[in-house]
C-alpha cells in the first residue's frame, strides 16, 4: 500500500481499483483497507463534539477523505466504504466503550464488522489509528483492532444492537456496564450468523424496526443507549412515513394513467370509433383504464388502513375521484358491449350524442 501512485489517493474508486489489482485475497483485501484508512486519516481532536444533523451521509464520507479528518464515525464510514468497494461486506457499528473495564465513555463510538470469507470479524481503525492524549492526536497503528475476536472486543465496545456483537451468547447493557457477567448456561443460544443473513433478506423499513426492537430490548442503562433508541425509533418512522409517501405518489400516477386511458377512449367514442381497429382492441381501450381505476381503488383501501389521520382528505378526495370514473368508465363498458352486440350496418346510428371528456 506504501507503494500505491500518490495520484490514486483522490478517490475511494481509484484506491479501491488499486486494492483490487493488488491483493488477490478477502484477507489481503481487508489488511488493506485497515492499513491505509488508519495510517491516512488523522482524528479530528478540534471537532470531537461537533454534531452537524442536517449533513448527508455521502457529504460527511467526502469531506472526510478531502481532509483527511475525522472522529469514529467517519473512520468506520470510509473503512466501510472502501472495503464494500474491493467487493467485501462492511458495515458500521454503533455502540459505546469503556475504558480499562470501569469507566464508561462520555462519546459515543464506531467500529465496523466486515464479512471475509463468508466469516465475521471486528475492526476498530479509529483506536487503530493511534491515540488522543491532552487534546493532540498521535498516530500509531496497531493491530489490536484489526480482525478482533468479538470475545476480546466486548470487554471494551458495546454495540447499541446486540446483534453486532457476533457472540452466541450476548452480553446485556447491565453485564457490560458492570463487567460482571452471568454466563452462558444462563442465556439462550443466539445463531447471530444466520440472524444476519435473515436481517440482510429483510425490506428496509423491517431492518429499521427491528433494530429499533433489539436496541429497545437490551434496556435504557445510560443517555448513550436512550438516544441511539430514540434515533432508531425515528429513522423507523421516517422511513415509513417516506414509504407511505410513495405508495400514495404510485397510486396517484396509476389514477393518472387511468385518468388519461379514459379520456383517450372517450376521444376516440366521439369520433366514432375511427380509425376502424378490431372490436377486440375498442373493448381493450376502456377496459384497461377501467380495470386499472379498480386496482387504484384496492390499493387506495389496502393504503388507507396503515395512513395516519394527516392523509384522510386527500385519501376521500382520491377516493371520490375514483370512483366517479369508474362509474363512468362501466358506463361506457355497457356502451361498447351493446355497440359490438349490434350488426356492424346498425352500429353507427349509436352516436347519437357527443360526451364530454373527465377533467
Amino acid at each position: 500500500m506504501d507503494k500505491m501512485p500518490a495520484d490514486l489517493e483522490q478517490s475511494i474508486d481509484a484506491i479501491s481499483q488499486y486494492i483490487k489489482s493488488n491483493f488477490e485475497t478477502e484477507s489481503d483485501r481487508i489488511r488493506a483497507v485497515y492499513y491505509w484508512t488508519t495510517k491516512t486519516i488523522s482524528y479530528d481532536v478540534d471537532n470531537m463534539f461537533e454534531v452537524q444533523f442536517d449533513e448527508k451521509l455521502e457529504d460527511r464520507i467526502a469531506r472526510t477523505f478531502n481532509n483527511k479528518k475525522g472522529v469514529c464515525f467517519d473512520y468506520a464510514n470510509i473503512f466501510s466504504q472502501l472495503a464494500n468497494a474491493v467487493g467485501i461486506k462492511s458495515v458500521v457499528i454503533s455502540g459505546y466503550t469503556k475504558w480499562n473495564k470501569i469507566k464508561v465513555d462520555n462519546l459515543s463510538h464506531a467500529w465496523n464488522a466486515a464479512r471475509i470469507d463468508n466469516k465475521w470479524y471486528l475492526f476498530d481503525p479509529t483506536w487503530g489509528s493511534g491515540y488522543v492524549t491532552n487534546g493532540m492526536f498521535t498516530r500509531r497503528i496497531d493491530d489490536k483492532h484489526f480482525k478482533t475476536d468479538p470475545e476480546i472486543m466486548i470487554n471494551t465496545h458495546m454495540p447499541f444492537d446486540y446483534l453486532w456483537q457476533l457472540r452466541e451468547y450476548p452480553i446485556t447493557n447491565q453485564e457490560f456496564i458492570e463487567g460482571v457477567y452471568a454466563g452462558d448456561d444462563a442465556k439462550q443460544k443466539f445463531d447471530f450468523a444466520n440472524e444476519i443473513i435473515r436481517y440482510e433478506s429483510l425490506p428496509k423499513i423491517d431492518q429499521l424496526k427491528e433494530v429499533a426492537d433489539r436496541i429497545g430490548k437490551g434496556g435504557m442503562k445510560n443517555q448513550h443507549i436512550s438516544q441511539a433508541f430514540v434515533h432508531a425509533k425515528s429513522a423507523w418512522r421516517n422511513q415509513s412515513e417516506r414509504e407511505k409517501g410513495n405508495k400514495f405518489t404510485e397510486i396517484i400516477n396509476q389514477f393518472n394513467k387511468a385518468n388519461t386511458q379514459l379520456n383517450d377512449f372517450i376521444n376516440y367514442r366521439n369520433k366514432q370509433f375511427q380509425p376502424v381497429v378490431t372490436d377486440k382492441e375498442i373493448k381493450r381501450k376502456i377496459e384497461e383504464p377501467r380495470d386499472s381505476l379498480v386496482k387504484c381503488q384496492k390499493a387506495l383501501v389496502d393504503f388507507e388502513k396503515d395512513a395516519n389521520s394527516l392523509n384522510k382528505t386527500n385519501i376521500d378526495n382520491l377516493k371520490q375521484e375514483i370512483s366517479k370514473r369508474l362509474e363512468k368508465s362501466e358506463e361506457y363498458l355497457q356502451f361498447v358491449n351493446a355497440y359490438l352486440a349490434k350488426p356492424a350496418a346498425s352500429r353507427k346510428a349509436m352516436f347519437y350524442k357527443v360526451v364530454s371528456k373527465i377533467k
